[in-house]
């Protein structure tokens, strides 16, 4: 059915450091709340992958950039409802602290491997957020495979099973770049375009919603009850009258 909708939400740190990459803790628990009441089923970026998503409406649950915040107060709830996710990480700052564009003051600290590891046993799953964090639109060809294909190499390495997913920083990924994870095996790629995904959608561009736009638990429950179309149709023209003026960094 072409008609399928599959909400593959975007979350990066768990705390209360504000900012659009921040939810805080009791926000988050809400969501979850809300999401679990819904009765619509948190499905894996493998399902959307192979085919397997049936039912009429999904919600898949992604986080960006591994932070420690992960590990101490998202999964902790994720276990309690049963929910799977998919954590992306930049592998050459784990077990330090975020030091890329757009970081947060002070900079938040990055999960270690022995928590990866630990988590990866629960049974979270993760995917590359390349090496280093950089904007893969303006690397050379030899600099972009290297982030991308390195990442996911380390990654398979450290964690013994196949890495099949990635996130580009910053959304941001052009024909070349998608291309370029193609050729390095992955099966699925999401950006930061807001949109729900489709059977029909691209997999290596993806779009996810983020849900720094659901921090109330009215709209959030209309979103999942098919109810909030007109609130998503005006955030994407607000966002996209942002990205023309200011840059093509704003609102990733």
């Amino acid at each position: 059915m072409a008609d399928r909708r599959i909400d593959i939400l975007m979350y990066h740190s768990i705390s209360e450091r504000g900012g659009a990459t921040a939810i805080g803790p009791e926000v988050f628990a809400m969501q979850m709340e809300v999401l679990a009441a819904s009765g619509v089923p948190v499905l894996t970026l493998d399902d959307l992958a192979e085919g397997r998503i049936r039912v009429p409406r999904a919600v898949v649950l992604t986080f960006d950039d591994g932070f420690q915040d992960f590990a101490e107060t998202a999964w902790p709830l994720l276990k309690r409802h049963g929910f799977p996710a998919m954590v992306y990480l930049p592998t050459d700052y784990l077990g330090s602290v975020e030091g890329w564009r757009g970081i947060a003051s002070p900079p938040r600290p990055l999960m270690d491997w022995d928590t990866v590891h630990d988590l990866a046993a629960a049974g979270c799953g993760f995917g590359s957020h390349t090496l280093s964090h950089p904007a893969l639109t303006s690397l050379s060809e030899p600099e972009l495979d290297r982030e991308v294909t390195q990442s996911r190499q380390i990654l398979e390495a450290r964690l013994a099973r196949p890495v099949r997913h990635i996130a580009p920083p910053y959304g941001l990924a052009d024909a070349r770049v998608r291309a370029a994870i193609g050729r390095a095996g992955y099966a699925t790629s999401v950006s930061t375009r807001l949109a729900s995904a489709t059977p029909n959608s691209n997999l290596l561009d993806l779009p996810r919603i983020e849900m720094f736009y659901f921090a109330d638990r009215h709209r959030w429950s209309d979103h999942l009850a098919g109810r909030g179309r007109g609130y998503m149709l005006r955030r994407r023209a607000l966002r996209a009258a942002r990205a023309r003026l200011l840059s093509p960094w704003a609102g990733l």
